[in-house]
C-alpha cells in the first residue's frame, strides 16, 4: 500500500518552520557563525535547580531545565555530535549550518549552556507549564538529575523528540509537546478546508455532467469558492 502523503507533508512543513525557532539572522561576513549573545541580564537568583525555563520565540517556544549555577540543559538540533565526541568542539555555540544540518539529518545534542546563551536575548518564563500538569510535577532534584543524565548526543524529531518533549519528560515524567500538537491540528484544519472546497468543485462538475444543469448558473457557484481557495 502507498503511504499517506498528508502526514509526511505536514511533518516536513513542521520541520521547516522549526528552523525559525532557533535560526538567528547572521550579520554580513559572519562566515556562518552566530554573533555573540547579548550581555547577561537575567537574575539567576530567582531560578531554582530543576526549574523549567521557557523562551518565547517567533513561532515556537524554546525550553530548558535549570541545573543551578547559571547552567541550563536544553535540546538543540546539531549535526556535530554525529561526527565527533570532542566536548570542546560540541560545546561551542551552535552555528546556523550545524543547526540546519541537524534538522535535516534528525540529530541533536542535549547540551548545557549559560542562561544567557540559552535565552539569547529573550525573556524567560519559569515553570509556566506546571499549571497544565497539576500533581504530576516531579521533585526539583529529580527533574535536574533526569536532565543531567540525558546530556549528550540525541535523536531529533520535531514531532516526537524536540526541546519540549525533553523538558516535560524531565519535570513531569511524560514527554509531550503541546505546541507541536496545536500546530498539527492547525495544519489538519487547513487540509480539511482545502479538501472541502475541492470536493464542492468536483461535486458541482459532476452535477453538470450527470444532471445536465445549466452551466451559466452552476459554474459561478462552483468556481467562486475554488478561486477563493486559490487566492488564499
Amino acid at each position: 500500500t502507498m503511504n499517506n502523503p498528508v502526514p509526511q507533508a505536514a511533518s516536513l512543513l513542521l520541520e521547516k518552520l522549526m528552523l525559525l525557532v532557533n535560526v538567528r539572522p547572521l550579520p554580513a561576513g559572519s562566515g556562518g557563525e552566530l554573533p555573540p549573545a547579548a550581555p547577561g541580564y537575567h537574575d539567576t537568583s530567582c531560578f531554582k535547580r530543576g526549574d523549567l525555563l521557557e523562551v518565547p520565540r517567533t513561532l515556537f517556544i524554546h525550553f530548558g531545565i535549570y541545573l543551578g549555577e547559571n547552567r541550563v540543559a536544553h535540546l538543540m538540533p546539531d549535526i556535530l555530535p554525529a561526527f565527533t565526541g570532542d566536548r570542546r568542539q560540541i560545546q561551542q555555540v551552535v552555528t546556523n549550518k550545524r543547526l540546519i544540518l541537524g534538522v535535516i539529518t534528525k540529530t541533536a545534542s542535549i547540551r548545557v549552556d549559560t542562561v544567557e546563551d540559552f535565552a539569547y536575548g529573550g525573556s524567560i518564563l519559569v515553570n509556566h507549564m506546571d499549571r497544565l500538569f497539576e500533581d504530576q510535577v516531579l521533585s526539583s532534584e529529580e527533574a535536574a538529575r533526569r536532565a543531567e543524565k540525558l546530556v549528550g548526543a540525541a535523536a531529533y524529531s520535531l514531532l516526537w523528540n524536540n526541546c519540549e518533549h525533553f523538558v516535560t519528560y524531565c519535570r513531569y515524567g511524560a514527554p509531550v509537546s503541546f505546541q507541536t500538537d496545536k500546530f498539527c491540528e492547525t495544519v489538519k484544519m487547513i487540509i480539511r478546508d482545502q479538501r472541502s472546497v475541492l470536493a464542492s468543485v468536483l461535486v458541482g462538475l459532476a452535477s453538470i455532467v450527470c444532471l445536465g444543469l445549466a452551466p451559466s448558473t452552476t459554474l459561478p457557484t462552483i468556481f467562486i469558492p475554488f478561486f477563493l481557495w486559490m487566492a488564499g
